[in-house]
């Protein structure tokens, strides 16, 4: 993953508990990188490592760490840092889900070496639709869910999740269906 994903969880620890936390769950996690460069491509297992190391500091299960990653990437990182990329997702949750598909497509002209994950949308209605989750990263469907909470926290909707297929009960990809 590049560096930006492990600084903004660097940057949820500092914001929300303080320098000195994110220092105990650096040490912690054994990964002995002093600072991460957002451009710079670091391995998925040094991620892993760190939130590992928070879910431990913190007395939280790796889920829920996972998931208030995903609500903070996108009601922090991207939308402070990347304005421009989540206004043309669309002016509301359902089109920003709708428009996912190609969301990546725009994300790969800043981080060329990005190994993105796809998204398809099915069964779109007025209150709610199916998000299919393609991945090669396998325990990130946590992460994703957080991002879709995150963005009904962006677009001011409350979001009801109900995870309805899995890559841990042997299906292909996981879907999630996602009501407003």
């Amino acid at each position: 993953m590049y560096g930006i994903v492990n600084k903004s969880i660097e940057d949820l620890v500092v914001t929300n508990f303080g320098r000195g936390k994110w220092e105990a769950i650096h040490e912690r996690s054994g990964v002995d990188i002093d600072f991460f460069l957002s451009n710079e491509v670091y391995d998925d297992d040094v991620t892993f490592k760190i939130a590992i190391a928070v879910s431990e500091e913190m007395n939280m299960t790796l889920s829920e760490v996972l998931i208030a990653f995903g609500e903070w990437w996108v009601v922090r990182t991207t939308r402070e840092k990347y304005p421009g990329l989540m206004e043309s997702g669309g002016n509301n949750l359902r089109d920003f889900l709708i428009n996912l598909p190609n969301f990546h497509n725009r994300v790969m002209l800043i981080y060329p070496k990005l190994t993105p994950p796809e998204f398809k949308v099915s069964d779109i209605s007025s209150k709610g639709l199916n998000l299919h989750y393609f991945s090669k990263r396998e325990g990130l469907q946590d992460f994703v869910r957080g991002i879709i909470q995150g963005l009904g926290i962006v677009y001011e909707t409350p979001v009801i999740l109900e995870l309805i297929q899995s890559r841990n009960e042997g299906s292909s990809h996981e879907i999630f269906k996602v009501n407003w």
